[in-house]
């Protein structure tokens, strides 16, 4: 339970803050609100609920909320705040603020609150994936579930009082594309399951690493990480670093574009629908230009054309142009119209288009693709199409290409964001009075270059988030890293299992529960779409870690311990639930084990009751087990009966 006593802690990030905001006096003359205290808002149920604001000093404050009056006085430093009591869920209620001025605060709901935190998988928005749940978007009205979307911010100078924008949102049909997609549908779930109010606060940011996301007291237990912040405290060095590195880029764009000859002044231009582009040799799409033609690991513009037949029934009906995604950098057309353009590799490319831009016979559809560095081309197994009047045209196989211009990568920049502490500052500070149900964090993906360190900074975050909460028990649920990249036949070592076997050993903190997608990924995308099945997996584990069901299977098989005997090693695990199963039928696959020489062979494994019995003819006498251990565990097939999947892990510590 939180103890109101533990306002010291959060007050105290106030305290620290207040420094930022003492140029703004006129702002503080009237009693002032966090963004966060706003309408709509969803406090959390039974448990202390925290108010607070800035003020005049000495200024009397009164909340009043539910037929009760909470009253404060403003502090030297502009601040005040007050306790509610645990609420009931309910709502909607009016909360009224009195001092100088009078605040009335409406349709406020009281609930459950999760703090959505993480990168681009926990940022990605239900936009993204509203083709894979076209009726989810559709019919999506329910005012209980509301989000909260804060603007990425970050600072190194300390933590912030305040975000910079955003407001509460309920879900409807039009709203619901900006909602965190993993929030959205463990929001749905829980809602439906505990009837209450779902709140999230959503401050994931793309590619963030997790030592952004660590206070400046967790951060001294990582002298390199605090090394590496250092310069950043100094905002004129920022900025300037900034300049240059802007001019940098900037100038690396104009030579690019005054280099391509599909733009050259004076002469047709490449984009155009009548260009001849008889000469072009081919390249089949999808696929990348390494591998495929002559021009090796080459950087800069490549320009590529495709002739297609559109039917009568297609031309002049509006439509859908859709490219898998692209690496990196795209300007698209169809017959010489831009229909579409995206600045880096990840978003889907799906341009939609009005009528008249089609017509019958013969079609021109043209992409402009920068490589800003590393392997360019169109990556496979996506969708390539061109859809319109309900047909569909596959774009895949032969494409004409030409080299517009060629340039070294393109020069590296800082990503702020990304730098030590800055996103703790920005965006955990201002929340931390605000009372929590739990943390949601999906993250991992840009630590996976830096395996060694990812176990202490994670279990540094949780500690630190729930001392800086002043929540000691707050549960913290997250994802372990999906499958990615090609399936290996053979054994080996992979950066991605390390992240994923920490993400594992993070499961002995107390009041933790994770989500294991290593079947829910897609080899060739980092966004893998399939976001309902982790806010499945996620909602499972907050029912067992949050809500105290202990009868709930909240995970698959966790591995507990190994014990030798001969050529066999038996393995027990947690997670079983009703049994154990080898998903699909037939053996269980995944399995590999190496004796004294470490060397890992595939092994052969069965299932004996809640164990799993695990050999092979090359190894004597087994030291070590490991299951699903790869990027893409492709073919590991160990779940329990309740269809939940084995965590990859390994028994060793080579």
């Amino acid at each position: 339970m939180i103890r109101i006593s533990s306002f010291d802690t959060w007050r105290g990030a106030l305290t620290l803050a207040a420094g930022l905001l003492a140029a703004a006096p006129a702002a503080q003359a009237q009693v002032r609100l966090p963004r966060l205290v706003s309408n709509g808002m969803v406090l959390q149920r039974e448990a202390p609920v925290r108010i607070w604001g800035w003020a005049k000093a000495g200024e009397a404050v009164t909340v009043a909320f539910q037929g009760k009056s909470y009253r404060a006085t403003t502090g030297a430093d502009g601040q005040w705040h007050v306790a509610l009591p645990p609420l009931k869920a309910g709502g909607p209620y009016e909360m009224t603020i009195d001092a100088s001025n009078h605040v009335v605060l409406k349709d406020v709901l009281v609930g459950d609150v999760w703090f959505c935190a993480g990168q681009s998988n926990m940022e990605l928005p239900m936009r993204r994936v509203r083709d894979k749940y076209p009726q989810e978007v559709a019919t999506a009205n329910n005012p209980r579930i509301r989000q909260f979307d804060v603007p990425m911010r970050y600072d190194f100078r300390g933590p912030k009082a305040d975000v910079t924008g955003g407001n509460w949102v309920a879900v409807t049909p039009e709203t619901i594309l900006n909602f965190t997609a993993v929030g959205y549908f463990f929001a749905k779930e829980i809602n439906a399951k505990y009837q209450v109010p779902v709140g999230l606060i959503k401050v994931a940011v793309g590619g963030s690493p997790a030592e952004a996301w660590l206070s400046a007291d967790a951060l001294k237990q990582f002298p390199k990480y605090e090394q590496q912040v250092a310069p950043y405290r100094d905002s004129a060095a920022v900025v300037g670093i900034k300049q240059r590195e802007g001019a940098a880029v900037g100038a690396w764009y104009q030579r690019l574009h005054q280099a391509d000859q599909g733009e050259a002044p004076g002469q047709p231009k490449w984009s155009s629908a009548g260009y001849d582009a008889s000469a072009w040799p081919t390249m089949n799409v999808p696929g990348y230009w390494a591998d495929q033609t002559p021009l090796g690991m080459v950087n800069g513009v490549l320009w590529f054309r495709k002739e297609v037949e559109v039917p009568a029934a297609m031309a002049g009906q509006a439509g859908r142009l859709e490219l898998g995604t692209l690496v990196d950098a795209d300007s698209t057309y169809i017959n010489g119209q831009l229909v579409g353009s995206t600045a880096y590799q990840y978003p889907p490319r799906k341009y939609d288009f009005g009528p008249g831009i089609l017509k019958a016979g013969k079609n021109v559809i043209t992409v402009r693709l920068i490589s800003n560095g590393g392997r360019g081309g169109f990556t496979k197994e996506k969708t390539y199409q061109l859809t319109a009047g309900g047909q569909s045209l596959d774009l895949r196989g032969p494409w004409q290409y030409k080299l517009g211009a060629t340039t070294p990568p393109t020069p590296g920049t800082t990503t702020f964001q990304y730098q030590p502490g800055g996103l703790y500052n920005g965006l955990v500070a201002p929340a931390l009075p605000y009372a929590l149900k739990g943390v949601l964090w999906y993250q991992g993906e840009s630590n996976v270059g830096r395996p060694a360190d990812y176990y202490a900074l994670t279990s540094g975050i949780v500690t630190d988030w729930r001392k800086q909460f002043a929540q000691p028990n707050l549960p913290f649920l997250y994802v372990q890293l999906a499958n990615i990249n090609a399936a290996k036949k053979e054994p080996g070592e992979s950066n991605q299992a390390l992240v994923r076997d920490a993400q594992r050993r993070l499961l002995a903190l107390p009041h933790t529960g994770m989500a294991v997608i290593s079947d829910v990924g897609e080899w060739n995308d980092i966004h893998p779409l399939d976001k309902q099945t982790v806010g499945h997996r996620l909602a499972l584990a907050a029912e067992k870690v949050a809500y105290g069901d202990a009868k709930v299977v909240a995970s698959g098989p966790l591995y507990q311990t190994m014990k030798t005997t001969g050529n066999q090693a038996t393995l027990t695990f947690g997670g079983v639930g009703t049994g154990l199963v080898a998903k699909g039928g037939g053996p269980v696959e995944g399995f590999t084990v190496a004796g004294a020489d470490h060397k890992f062979v595939p092994a052969q494994a069965r299932i004996e009751g809640g164990r799993v019995v695990v050999s092979s003819e090359q190894v004597a006498a087994p030291v070590a087990v490991r299951y699903g251990w790869a990027d893409n565990p492709e073919g590991a097939n160990l779940y329990n009966k309740e269809g939940l999947p084995t965590s990859t892990f390994r028994t060793d510590d080579f």
